[in-house]
C-alpha cells in the first residue's frame, strides 16, 4: 500500500474511534462534535502536507467518516475495534506525539459535554491501553 493510501486510511480509523468515543454513550452531541472539528482544525490539520485525490487535506478524512458513521448509526465497539486492527496492523503511524495527540483529542470529546460518562471512562480506558501497547 502507498505511503500515501496508508496516511489516508490512518485519518479514516481516526474518524471511526472519535466517532465510537462520541457515540458510545447512545448519543452524539453538538458539543462533541464541535470539539471535534475545532481540533482537527487545530491540531491535525497542521501535522502533515497529504492531501486526498480530490486535493483536501487529508486530516479532513476524521471528519468525513465521522460524519458518515453518525449517519449510519454504526456500532461504536465495531468502530473501536476497527480502529485497534489498524493500529495493530500500521504501529509505526503511532509514534509517541501521535498517540497523545490521539488521546487528547478522544478526552477532549468526552469531556466536552457535561464531563466523562461510565461508557466513555471505559472506552477511554480501552484506548489508554492500546495506545500504551
Amino acid at each position: 500500500m502507498p505511503y500515501s493510501k496508508k496516511i489516508q486510511k490512518f485519518y479514516q480509523n481516526l474518524g471511526k474511534l472519535f466517532y465510537a468515543i462520541a457515540a458510545i454513550d447512545n448519543t452524539i452531541r453538538e458539543e462533541e462534535v464541535q470539539m471535534l472539528k475545532n481540533i482537527i482544525k487545530d491540531k491535525w490539520l497542521p501535522l502533515d502536507d497529504f492531501s486526498d485525490t480530490h486535493g483536501t487535506d487529508s486530516a479532513y478524512q476524521i471528519e468525513i467518516v465521522f460524519d458518515w458513521l453518525e449517519e449510519q448509526q454504526a456500532e461504536p465497539n465495531r468502530c473501536f475495534d476497527a480502529f485497534k486492527e489498524f493500529k495493530k496492523e500500521h504501529d509505526s503511524l503511532f509514534p509517541i506525539a501521535i498517540k497523545e495527540l490521539i488521546w487528547n483529542t478522544a478526552e477532549a470529546i468526552a469531556s466536552s459535554f457535561a464531563g466523562k460518562n461510565k461508557s466513555e471512562v471505559i472506552l477511554l480506558a480501552k484506548l489508554k491501553l492500546l495506545l500504551k501497547e
